[in-house]
């Protein structure tokens, strides 16, 4: 890290390290309180209204699950498509539908979408640094991971594939100060607010990236903290709000405005981006949920009257608007001939289309591209890779 890039500012300052002659950053312990500017608070306003709105779609839900897992299949992939991992949307529900094993990208985020609703379920009593370390474990499964679990007893630092400590833009604490670091941060999160929440989640999650404590996964783990923060809080009343997708679509910016902080302390400027992505994630979040539950009742009510188990497959459609017979079979427990004329029949709705099979020897799989568009949104144009 080079010394002229960092100056002394509220939030740490530069250290060196004599024996390995390198500079790294020690953070100033976290904010208790903090003035915000007008145009912070007016930020804060507008994210504050929409994700009322967004709770207010979740607690109408009457099934929540049955938008759950694609609003977060949408996050997993858009944060793991930040730290370079390549996957597309089609090939992540393809992944689920099957029991084919995925590639390494394609199963890095199932293991990502694993760990949050694993994350959500001990967010619900608990939410302290063991709490993340559970939840970092179950992340780094999927084998590409480092020390899965625990904190790094090493340097990092963030730069170029063949930086050095010596060249890199950002190395994080070390030693004491790493350890002296995470306790402070982990007080913060556990001590009830005296601050506007979504200010501490913006505080919440500049610090953990700052500190870096995981030797990988840190982004991917700060990104999912946001929600973890958020329903501990009572601020959501279902998960349905992911910030990944903003912050996918502006990646360099949202690395200027983290680093922004740290070389020149420009945290308003911080905490109106992640305020102003907090705001758009939750109107697109309830943009999606009244499109996908408008679709859902139009089936339900072209359908009425059948006797035919066509409904649950619809149902299991806006969970995964991938299929396969055997899922069908598993679900309804239905033969292979009572799967495939559920198909057949949901295909000739125009409900379903033939999108062939996954990799070699794989599953024949249908799509409902109604229900795929409107998960997918803007994110991926025919099946194809995630664009954020």
């Amino acid at each position: 890290m080079r010394l002229d890039q960092i100056s002394v500012s509220t939030f740490g300052q530069p250290r060196h390290d004599a024996t390995d002659d390198f500079w790294w950053f020690d953070p100033t312990p976290m904010p208790r309180e903090l003035e915000l500017e007008p145009e912070t608070l007016l930020a804060l306003s507008d994210a504050d209204m929409a994700l009322g709105r967004l709770s207010g779609v979740g607690g109408m839900l009457q099934e929540p699950k049955l938008l759950m897992r694609p609003y977060a299949v949408r996050e997993a992939l858009a944060s793991a498509r930040i730290e370079g991992t390549q996957a597309s949307l089609t090939q992540v529900f393809q992944a689920q539908a099957s029991h084919a094993r995925p590639h390494a990208d394609v199963e890095e985020v199932s293991a990502h979408i694993r760990a949050l609703e694993y994350g959500l379920e001990l967010a619900a009593e608990q939410l302290d640094l063991n709490t993340l370390y559970k939840v970092h474990a179950m992340l780094m499964k999927s084998g590409r991971g480092k020390e899965p679990g625990r904190p790094r007893s090493v340097p990092v630092w963030l730069g170029s594939p063949t930086a050095k400590p010596q060249t890199a833009v950002f190395v994080p604490p070390i030693g004491d100060a790493l350890e002296r670091s995470l306790l402070d941060w982990e007080k913060f999160l556990t001590t009830p607010p005296r601050m506007p929440t979504l200010i501490k989640a913006a505080l919440l999650h500049y610090q953990f990236l700052t500190i870096h404590p995981m030797l990988d996964g840190n982004g991917r783990l700060g990104r999912m903290l946001v929600l973890l923060y958020l329903r501990r809080e009572n601020r959501i009343s279902v998960p349905l709000l992911y910030v990944s997708p903003y912050f996918a679509a502006r990646r360099r910016e949202y690395y200027d405005r983290l680093q922004a902080v740290r070389e020149r302390g420009e945290i308003q400027q911080w905490l109106q981006f992640f305020l102003t992505a907090v705001a758009a994630q939750a109107e697109d979040g309830v943009m999606r949920a009244r499109r996908l539950l408008g679709l859902r009742e139009k089936y339900r009510v072209e359908l009425r009257g059948s006797r035919s188990r066509a409904t649950d497959v619809v149902e299991a459609l806006f969970t995964n608007p991938v299929i396969t017979t055997s899922l069908i079979k598993k679900t309804l427990g239905v033969t292979s001939q009572g799967a495939m004329n559920l198909i057949r029949s949901l295909e000739s709705r125009g409900w379903l289309e033939d999108i062939g099979t996954s990799g070699r020897g794989g599953a024949r799989m249908w799509m409902a591209s109604e229900v795929f568009s409107i998960i997918s949104g803007d994110d991926e144009v025919n099946h194809g890779d995630f664009a954020g």
